[in-house]
Parts: structure tokens; C-alpha cells; sequence
């Protein structure tokens, strides 16, 4: 956008421009950001007057500042000072509406000053929705700019959680068997599910000590049943046995180690095995990724051989599709894009690509191996030469190994500000991990994932 101005004696009454904008929800979250304005009114996300209905409304002060927009960018444009505004808020404005911004000179004033009309129409009516005056200094020189560098800006909005989250709370609840929820953020975890209609928590431990926990969070247990269990062991057997009879559907980790949540359901003759490896899944909502991120095994299976690697990919497609990815895009992740026998993974990738075309693996497409920017980004890609569906568009990223996995999936989080839902699949049911880091958003996510998972799997 070429910038250039007009100085105070080029100006003559009469002469107008105009900007036109689109409003977008986010552009809401970059002024609450800015302006410290959170009144829930004008945030997607919430539901700012208790009507059910999670409103978008514009800001008023943001559709007023469309004004400075043609001020400082056009008429007069660069150099310009405001000097004195009056707004005269006439209408509203809702996320989605595209709105004219309009000035017209009116008149000069001794001093450099001119007095312009302002307005802020939308433009598919012409229904006005800020009207007032302006006076301004103009520039005294004369400016122009081809181009100028203005930071770009991602909100850190995790608007694919709020979609799971929506599209569960609509679904039957989740029975599930709460392991162990000792701690005020293990119990935290499922109440806050259970009050979002996700699960139905079946709270397994030592019942003094979930009333602690619950008295903690400030949280009555009034409805919930509590099932004892004096050990860790007594009560992770007890979920297994649950699912068995039917009761659960779901297991959810409270205050235990994996290891010992695990261990039951491994068991060969009572356990949850389904004839496919346990592996672990981070369903991750990027803020700026178009489309949720599966980043696979983060947690669980340390070094994994081919087989193994054949099962974490089969289960990230299954819970993908799940998600509502109709063919998941899985991109087996090495060093490098081509096959090397010096690196392993890079030939445990090509085996997964090829057995993916001969139906062992099957929902998803299948490539490798790609580095990571050749998995995610297009330009990368077609800078390697590399064609196909997978490239640049992976939806499912298969690390060689639980440190990769796990890296990757921590730098997202701490770094691109991602929120991560996890699960352990390949059992009877899906088996809800939780952190004790973990956000509200997380935990409800996890529970989310966990439930329409289930639930497709029932056939509902």
C-alpha cells in the first residue's frame, strides 16, 4: 500500500477518501489486547449478556478507529495530528460486517488545523454506525512510502478446541473412571468436564482425601459417586474392572504415575488390550495453524521399532478421522526428506509410506520422510521439489521417538503458544492424560477429544 500525503495548502473543501474494512472476531481480540477493554460483549468466545448466544460485537472505540485509518494513511495522510474528534455512536457493528470508513474536508482553519466530517458506514446498506468531526494539524511536508514493515500478529485464540468443544457438549456424557483424583488439580480436571456435560466421573480413591481436594477447589461433590480405593493400584485395577462390566467408558488419570494408570490395562488376561500397541496422542490447537495438529508418541513408547511406529500412526489416524479429518495427511518426521541408511528414521519412514500403500496402514495418507519445515509449510516444500498430499499440509506428525515427540509438542505449547489435549489410544477405551500444567482449556479439550472419540467408535 503506497502511503503519501497531502499538506495543508493542497487541501481544499470537498475532497474525501475512504477505507473499507472487514471485521473479524480476532480483530476484537487484538483490541481487548490492546486496549484492556474484556468486556465479554465484543469476545466470540463468550457469552457476554447470559443469553445463550456467544456474541461478536465490534468495539465502539475500534469501529471509531477505522477514522484514523484514512486520517493517517490518506487524507491528509502521513504527518497528520489529531487535534480534537467527536463520535456519535448511531449503530452497531458485529464480527463479519465489512465497514466503510469515510472523511471528507470541510473546511481549513488558521494554523495548519482542518475540520473534517467523519463516518463509519457498513457497506452493505449504507447503515451508518459512527458519525462525528474531526480537527487535525496537517502535515507541513510532503511524505510518501512505498512500503512499510508492520509486525504481522497472531491471536492466541484456540478456536479448535472451542469447535471440539462445542460438537462434544452435544454428545451423551462420557462415563468415565476417574483414577486417583487426590490433588486439587487431578479433581479439577474432571469437575470442570463433568459441569461441561463432557463426562460422567466415576471418581475412584481414597474418599478423604477427593473431599480434601474438593474443598481446595472451593467444589461440593454433592452427585458424584466415589468409588474407594486406599492405594494407587487398588484404584487403577478398579477403572479396568469398571470398563470390563460396562460401567466406564473412559479412563482419566488423576495424582499417579502413567506407569502405574498403565499397568492394569496391560494385563493379559483382565486388561484393556486390543491386539494394537498403547500410544500416545497430542491433539494440539496452534494459534495461525488453519486445522488441529497431531504431534505422536509423546509419552509413552520411548524408542519405538517399525511395528510399533505402524500402531502410532494407525492410532493417530483413527482418532484424526474421529475429529472430523475425512483422509488425516500423516507426516513421518526425520531429519531430513530423503531416505538415508545412516538414519534410521529416515528408513523406518519410507517402510511406513510404502506399507500405507499396501493397505497396513489404513484412513490416512501416508509420506515420508519429511523434515519438519517440509511437513508444514508449502513454500518448504516445493523448495525441496516435493509433491503429493503430505507435504506442506501434514495434519499428524510422527516423531522417530519419544523425545522428538515430546519436544516438539513442549516447544509448541511454550513457544507457539499452543494448548495440547492428550490421550492414550489402543486400549478398550480412550484413556484421558492430564498434566498438572495443564490449562482449563487442556483439560477440557482432553475430555472433548476423549468423548467424540468414544463416541464414534459406538457408532453415535
Amino acid at each position: 500500500m503506497i502511503l503519501e500525503n497531502r499538506m495543508w495548502e493542497e487541501l481544499q473543501p470537498g475532497m474525501k477518501a475512504e477505507l473499507k474494512r472487514l471485521c473479524t472476531a480476532d480483530d476484537f481480540y487484538v483490541f481487548a489486547a490492546a486496549s484492556g477493554n474484556y468486556n465479554p460483549v465484543h469476545l466470540e468466545g463468550e457469552d457476554g449478556d447470559g443469553d445463550g448466544k456467544k456474541e461478536a460485537l465490534a468495539p465502539g472505540m475500534f469501529v471509531a478507529s477505522l477514522i484514523t485509518a484514512v486520517l493517517g494513511n490518506m487524507l491528509p495522510g502521513p504527518g497528520t495530528l489529531y487535534r480534537n474528534q467527536t463520535l456519535d455512536f448511531v449503530g452497531r457493528a458485529e464480527a463479519g460486517m465489512q465497514l466503510c470508513a469515510r472523511v471528507e474536508v470541510l473546511e481549513k482553519l488558521p494554523g495548519g488545523i482542518v475540520r473534517l466530517k467523519t463516518e463509519v458506514v457498513r457497506c452493505s446498506d449504507e447503515t451508518p454506525i459512527v458519525v462525528g468531526e474531526a480537527e487535525v494539524i496537517a502535515p507541513t511536508k510532503h511524505m510518501r512510502f512505498d512500503a512499510l514493515e508492520v509486525p504481522g500478529l497472531i491471536t492466541q485464540r484456540h478456536r479448535h478446541f472451542e469447535a471440539l468443544l462445542a460438537k462434544a457438549e452435544k454428545l451423551p456424557a462420557l462415563s468415565t473412571a476417574v483414577v486417583c483424583p487426590e490433588k486439587d488439580h487431578a479433581l479439577q480436571g474432571a469437575l470442570i468436564s463433568a459441569e461441561h456435560g463432557l463426562i460422567a466421573p466415576l471418581l475412584i480413591g481414597d474418599p478423604a482425601k477427593i473431599e480434601a481436594a474438593a474443598k481446595e477447589l472451593g467444589k461440593s461433590l454433592k452427585g458424584y459417586e466415589i468409588l474407594p480405593a486406599m492405594t494407587q493400584r487398588d484404584a487403577a485395577r478398579m477403572a479396568v474392572k469398571l470398563v470390563n462390566e460396562g460401567r466406564a467408558d473412559c479412563i482419566m488419570k488423576g495424582h499417579l504415575h502413567t506407569d502405574d494408570l498403565l499397568k492394569p490395562m496391560l494385563d493379559k488376561e483382565t486388561g484393556l488390550r486390543i491386539g494394537r500397541r498403547f500410544t500416545h496422542v497430542f491433539v494440539m490447537d496452534v494459534p495461525g495453524v488453519p486445522h488441529p495438529l497431531i504431534v505422536t508418541d509423546a509419552a509413552i513408547n520411548i524408542a519405538p521399532d517399525l511395528e510399533t511406529k505402524m500402531h502410532i500412526v494407525q492410532n493417530a489416524i483413527d482418532v484424526a478421522i474421529s475429529l472430523g479429518i475425512e483422509l488425516p495427511k500423516v507426516g513421518v518426521l526425520s531429519a531430513v526428506e530423503t531416505v538415508s541408511p545412516a538414519i534410521p528414521s529416515s528408513m523406518d519412514a519410507a517402510l511406513l509410506s510404502k506399507m500405507a500403500e499396501r493397505g497396513q496402514i489404513k484412513g490416512g495418507v501416508v509420506d515420508g520422510p519429511l523434515a519438519m519445515d517440509n511437513a508444514v509449510d508449502i513454500g518448504a516444500a516445493r523448495t525441496k521439489g516435493l509433491r503429493g498430499d503430505v507435504a506442506g499440509h501434514a495434519e499428524v506428525l510422527v516423531a522417530p521417538g519419544i523425545d522428538a515427540a515430546n519436544m516438539l509438542a513442549k516447544q509448541l505449547a511454550y513457544i507457539s503458544h499452543a494448548e495440547g489435549a492428550g490421550l492414550v489410544l489402543g486400549a478398550r477405551v480412550p484413556v484421558i492424560l492430564n498434566s498438572r500444567s495443564d490449562s482449563a482449556m487442556a483439560r477440557l479439550a482432553s475430555a472433548a477429544v476423549a468423548a467424540i472419540h468414544a463416541n464414534r467408535l459406538k457408532g453415535q
